[in-house]
């Protein structure tokens, strides 16, 4: 399997949306714990709130070691001149700590992703000469999903990141990339222990996703008829958010290192807009950190 050369990035690091609703001043607190707790990577998406360059440019100037993953910049967010001027300061002002993390996201009406994809990498590849080199790489990473844009991750990037995948997906991607490039998967999960409430909980967390088409392909691929993919079946719900007592979370968690992936960004859903996760991180430390 393979790893970013030089990157600190480890087998697990935390995944959230959380920041999109806290200060500033939260942020700053919470990614500081983090990092003395341990955590060697941090991934942040990018939605309708938090620009994905600043936030994680905020994010490395609050800590000292963390490696920031933007999972993902959108490519319609900026111009790819933009994207690699930003990228390219945090890579020499933050050596081996930010991954690029680039996705089509919601996209744009009747643009084709592969294509897109594609025109963007080439327009970052050709930016602009006048910022001076930094003294590590700037390193990117593609959202992906599919057979070919996984090829594309591959050919044209440090590797892949997945979201909301299963382990079978994850050996499917492992395959299609080979042993070279780095697989960063993301999986929700949940401290709940009763049924009913955790699918409930996991199900209004899935919702944009069980209706928006291209999710919607790549669970079709993974084999779930479409009447899973209707409002949640209990099989869908529980394969895409990890529920239960903190063995059984940190168990299935490592299905996916077990089927290829390098690094699971770990999601703790469940958690009330504007608080912070940090007491579910804190329980994930000691089991899934080593000593």
């Amino acid at each position: 399997m393979g790893m970013i050369e030089n990157m600190r990035l480890g087998r697990y690091g935390i995944w959230t949306f959380d920041f999109e609703d806290q200060p500033a001043g939260l942020i700053r607190d919470s990614v500081q714990e983090l990092e003395e707790l341990g955590w060697p990577a941090i991934w942040i998406p990018e939605t309708v709130g938090r620009e994905a360059l600043t936030h994680a440019g905020f994010l490395l100037a609050a800590t000292e070691r963390l490696t920031v993953v933007n999972g993902i910049a959108q490519i319609w967010s900026r111009e790819a001149q933009r994207t690699h001027g930003a990228a390219l300061l945090l890579a020499d002002a933050y050596p081996d700590r930010h991954l690029l993390g680039l996705g089509f996201g919601a996209g744009k009406p009747g643009a084709k992703p592969l294509q897109a994809m594609n025109d963007y990498l080439d327009a970052l590849d050709v930016g602009p000469k006048a910022n001076p080199a930094p003294r590590t790489p700037m390193r990117r990473i593609l959202a992906a999903y599919g057979p070919k844009m996984l090829e594309l991750a591959r050919d044209r990037s440090a590797g892949a990141h997945t979201y909301h995948v299963t382990p079978e997906h994850t050996a499917q991607a492992r395959e299609i990339l080979g042993p070279e490039p780095f697989l960063g998967v993301e999986h929700a999960v949940l401290f709940e222990t009763d049924a009913t409430r955790a699918r409930e909980v996991a199900r209004e967390h899935l919702h944009p996703y069980l209706t928006t088409p291209y999710n919607i392909a790549k669970f079709r691929r993974l084999g779930y008829p479409q009447e899973d993919i209707d409002g949640g079946s209990d099989r869908l719900v529980d394969d895409l958010v990890f529920w239960g007592d903190l063995e059984t979370i940190t168990a299935k968690l490592r299905q996916h290192l077990d089927a290829g992936a390098d690094h699971v960004g770990v999601q703790v859903i469940g958690v009330e807009p504007g608080t912070s996760a940090m007491p579910h991180w804190r329980r994930l430390t000691e089991a899934l950190l080593p000593a």
